[in-house]
């Protein structure tokens, strides 16, 4: 697989300065000029795709509210980024649909699939209806039976199966998560940040036609060095001031 070249990834957008998965934090990580941003996603009761990380609006919030049992139109009551801040307060749950409209040219926003295979057919139908070029689009998720549907259902569009730091510490379990992988029809790895990611898991990733990126990472040292290894993105909450760090870094 050709190397994609080394981007860093706005994790929920600039949610270091602005509450996540909102349009503030989204909107602001493209006026800062950020490589990619990465949100995530979920299905309401009535099959609108939104974005936010949690299963309920509780802690972003401060009311509980199932994504997956609520309405759209039940979940626009909730205030979501006042958590942030008063300034927040009238920020409210977007939708997929409205952030994909505003994604920048040459810009990629990465979907973390929350939910399960019955988001699947939705997104094919909201996809579908966007001029979006195919690589400006990631699709990232931990679930491997939704994402290899979705990878089957937009095959046209690159897959990455989320994986935690267990399945790749060992070179068996490396060996393991690669071959499912493969076998899925992905295109790579998004693996959590553990202190035994190095150069040598990097390149075995690489060796097996696979690319790889990591979450979540604020530190300037250490995101320095997995770039110098050859990771292809790096996920973290302070995409703008990241880069500027990185190139201050000898």
């Amino acid at each position: 697989m050709k190397k994609n070249d080394f981007i860093i990834i706005a994790h929920r957008g600039e949610s270091y300065d602005a509450p996540e998965n909102t349009h503030a934090s989204i909107n602001l990580a493209w006026e800062r000029n950020d490589d990619a941003v990465e949100i995530d996603v979920q299905l309401t009761r009535d099959e609108w795709i939104v974005v936010i990380h949690d299963k309920s609006t509780l802690r972003t919030g401060g009311k509980l509210k199932r994504i997956s049992s609520n309405t759209y139109e039940n979940l626009l009551q909730v205030e979501i980024g006042k958590f942030k801040g008063r300034k927040w307060k009238d920020e409210r749950i977007p939708l997929l649909d409205d952030v994909i409209d505003k994604v920048p040219e040459n810009k990629i926003l990465f979907v973390e699939v929350k939910s399960d295979y019955r988001i699947v057919k939705p997104l094919k139908n909201l996809i579908g209806q966007k001029a979006i070029e195919p690589n400006q689009i990631k699709f990232i998720g931990f679930d491997i039976n939704t994402m290899k549907l979705l990878k089957k259902t937009l095959h046209e569009f690159e897959s990455y199966w989320i994986i935690e730091g267990k399945h790749y510490k060992s070179k068996s379990a490396l060996k393991s998560s690669i071959e499912k992988c493969k076998a899925a029809g992905f295109d790579g790895l998004d693996v959590q940040a553990r202190k035994y990611l190095n150069s040598e898991v990097i390149q075995f990733v690489r060796n097996n036609g696979l690319n790889i990126y990591t979450w979540t990472i604020d530190d300037p040292v250490r995101a320095k060095q997995l770039y110098m290894d050859g990771i292809d993105g790096i996920t973290t909450n302070r995409a703008s001031w990241l880069k500027k760090r990185l190139k201050e870094i000898k």
